[in-house]
């Protein structure tokens, strides 16, 4: 089978109401696509092959992000890769994968870092083991965006002046809510309003945990963990309705 053709699969199962790859495999590509494959292998095989698709497939998803259209919203999610009671028992990360906590507890894996734009369009991903500041990868995540301005807005947890003022030099404006114990500084009515709207983030991550499936507890090799997530990162930005906010006045928002 050519790389892409493994490729094409491994796609098409994070777009499927199916929520496992054999089942999927089998039951599905098996029974329905002998003739748009016709060098289909059998499940074990195709599973060896698809260790080498895994940076075809980050380098396709590079090739399809959206542009920057002055509105970034940035967050993280854990990315557990085993079931917190089995932590001691685990073996396939367990010199890779590191424990994180985040607003629901505590986790033992990665975190998958992304930006996206009002549209609902990926603009830019990372992932760093489970202990890592939602800080640290920000700045050179944003860089990595062509043209990138204007705002960007994220949580509390982005929260930091260096951070501001690096962003700031290179005319970006963070923008987060002031924690508890701070004291509440003046901010824009449009400001106040981005963050309001930074739901669709959240949205967004939803849906790669529960539809297109970028995290489960399954893996048996590092190499399937990243066409995993590579596979429903890009299968979430050929869905064809996303999360958007359809801003009508967004000069108004982003001054020229």
């Amino acid at each position: 089978m050519s790389q892409s053709e493994i490729m094409t699969i491994l796609i098409v199962f994070h777009q499927s109401h199916y929520r496992d790859f054999k089942t999927f495999y089998l039951g599905y590509v098996w029974q329905h696509w002998p003739s748009e494959f016709p060098g289909l292998v059998s499940y074990t095989r195709f599973i060896e092959y698809t260790a080498s698709v895994a940076a075809p497939l980050f380098v396709y998803l590079n090739s399809i992000h959206g542009s920057c259209s002055g509105i970034t919203f940035a967050d993280s999610t854990d990315l557990s890769v085993c079931n917190n009671h089995r932590i001691h028992q685990h073996k396939v990360f367990k010199t890779v994968a590191k424990r994180g906590k985040t607003s629901t507890g505590w986790f033992f894996g990665f975190k998958l870092h992304v930006l996206v734009n009002d549209s609902g369009e990926l603009l830019n991903m990372t992932m760093t083991t489970g202990d890592v500041d939602d800080r640290k990868p920000l700045f050179n995540l944003l860089r990595g965006v062509p043209g990138i301005h204007g705002k960007v807005v994220a949580d509390k947890g982005y929260l930091s002046q260096e951070l501001f003022e690096k962003l700031r030099d290179y005319s970006l404006q963070l923008i987060t809510k002031a924690r508890k114990n701070m004291k509440p500084k003046p901010m824009l009515l449009t400001d106040r309003l981005l963050l309001r709207k930074r739901a669709i983030i959240e949205t967004i991550i939803d849906q790669l945990k529960n539809i297109s499936q970028v995290e489960h507890t399954r893996h048996r090799s590092y190499t399937g963990f990243l066409w995993n997530v590579a596979a429903s990162l890009i299968a979430y930005c050929h869905q064809k309705k996303k999360p958007a906010l359809n801003l009508k006045y967004r000069t108004a928002l982003i001054p020229a």
